[in-house]
């Protein structure tokens, strides 16, 4: 621990002008990690793993924000008093395990919703001793968005896993580089050719969307202000890799684009199914991406590289992606739609519209204050009907000293929008989580939906005949 004298001497960090947006008085988002493990977790050391492992990887970890006297916010290192941190919640003894996982369930939905104390870092874990259908065991790690984006803060809990093969090995990512064949020449003329009025077309958009326009209520979008402070439930699903990516062959498009088509189509039909009228609803996703300057990562250590982008930061912004509509008949068709999803969001990835967001966030945060820009941001989230944010998570199985970790998610909490849909890979499944307002959006049926969605399109896409590939 570091001494009262070494603290005091300590160099604030400036807070960066999104750590500071995603923690005002109008906004605070949370990242929610949940690791699923094979074996109990009852002999897991972790006041020493904390101590020793967690707290070394950044200051972040030990600090608060602090307002400093000109009004600035800045990293300050406080001594950590681990006990604060480590949450080991008792649960009734004797019951069964579906008994235990619906209370998992409960308490993870409620300690999401929950603010941080301020006086203290950013961080919680809990552990959860009890089975459930999914896990022997399960720590959930609640992090601050001001500390970092998924990037960052899930390289950094990453880096405190092994491989269960080999430890002495570093864990590795399946690769984020593109697999066209097409020419380096042949990609820069095209995109040169659509970048400029897609680049026009797409900032006007996002500025309009941002600031005027409202998506319509529908059943996935209550459009109240107050969301943020209603109760939420927290359920997810599963997918196979091995299945995403026969769809992503026969179709011709990215796995990315795959599961978010799947996830989009299971949306409108759970709406379509709610009330009719939304089938042709005007309707957004807030697609989160990562700005850092880099294709992919391969392993940890470029995770954690500064000179591949840095791991540390926000370094995110978001797309405005309309969600395409089943009265179209064309798009009513279920691999229709999985292309015009793969269609819109290729067209706004050959824009520079995310770094004029960015630039024009800077810019706003400069001449109107932190503040101000955060309640822009909020009234962004409160104009979307859903936020849509993916990490690549570890090709092979990780343990945390010695325990096998059998399952990976996460999702994103604090903020007024009635859905967000996160998803991450690990060991050949994509899980799908969906954090939705409790007593608004029927989260069984939208399960539902999303696997009817999924069952639907593996189908039809089996029956493409192999010479039309």
């Amino acid at each position: 621990m570091l001494s009262t004298m070494e603290l005091e001497e300590q160099i604030t960090e400036p807070v960066s002008p999104m750590g500071q947006y995603f923690n005002s008085s109008v906004l605070r988002i949370y990242i929610i990690g949940v690791l699923e493990f094979e074996v109990p977790i009852h002999d897991l050391q972790t006041m020493s793993l904390l101590q020793h492992v967690f707290l070394p990887i950044n200051p972040r970890f030990s600090s608060i924000m602090n307002q400093e006297k000109n009004g600035e916010k800045s990293w300050k290192q406080v001594e950590v008093n681990l006990k604060d941190h480590v949450k080991t919640p008792i649960f009734p003894e004797g019951k069964t395990v579906e008994y235990y996982d619906k209370f998992f369930l409960d308490y993870l939905s409620t300690i999401s919703v929950e603010q941080l104390p301020q006086e203290r870092p950013l961080w919680q874990i809990h552990m959860i001793n009890y089975p459930t259908n999914n896990a022997s065991g399960t720590v959930i790690f609640k992090l601050h968005h001001a500390l970092g984006d998924g990037y960052s803060l899930m390289g950094a809990l990453l880096s405190c896993l092994q491989r269960v093969d080999d430890p002495s090995l570093p864990l590795s990512f399946p690769s984020l580089k593109p697999s066209k064949t097409e020419s380096l020449s042949k990609r820069r003329f095209s995109w040169m050719l659509s970048s400029a009025f897609n680049t026009a077309s797409d900032f006007a958009w996002s500025v309009v969307k941002s600031s005027i326009l409202n998506d319509d209520k529908t059943p996935i979008r209550a459009g109240d202000e107050g969301s943020d402070f209603q109760p939420i439930s927290i359920s997810n699903l599963a997918f196979s890799i091995d299945q995403i990516k026969d769809i992503k062959s026969k179709l011709g498009v990215t796995v990315n684009d795959v599961v978010t088509g799947i996830v989009l189509y299971g949306t409108r039909l759970y709406m379509q199914d709610m009330d009719s009228k939304s089938k042709t609803s005007n309707s957004t996703a807030l697609v989160l991406l990562n700005t850092r300057n880099i294709e992919g990562y391969q392993s940890i250590g470029d995770m954690l590289n500064t000179k591949t982008g840095g791991p540390w930061g926000n370094k995110i912004s978001f797309l405005h992606v309309p969600i395409p509509k089943l009265s179209e008949t064309r798009i009513s068709n279920p691999l229709e739609f999985i292309r015009e999803t793969h269609n819109i969001i290729k067209r706004k990835k050959q824009s520079l519209a995310v770094a004029l967001t960015g630039t024009l966030l800077d810019i706003e945060g400069k001449f109107r204050g932190q503040e101000k820009v955060a309640k822009h941001l909020r009234g962004t989230l409160t104009k979307s009907s859903a936020v849509i944010s993916t990490l690549v998570g570890p090709v092979q199985q990780m343990s945390l000293a010695n325990h096998p970790v059998k399952g990976l998610y996460f999702t994103l909490a604090g903020g007024p929008e009635s859905l967000v849909i996160s998803m991450m890979s690990y060991m050949g499944v994509i899980r799908v989580t969906l954090k939705t307002e409790k007593d608004f959006i029927d989260e069984q049926k939208l399960k539902s939906c999303i696997q009817g969605a999924f069952e639907t399109i593996l189908k039809a896409t089996r029956e493409i005949p192999v010479e039309t590939k």
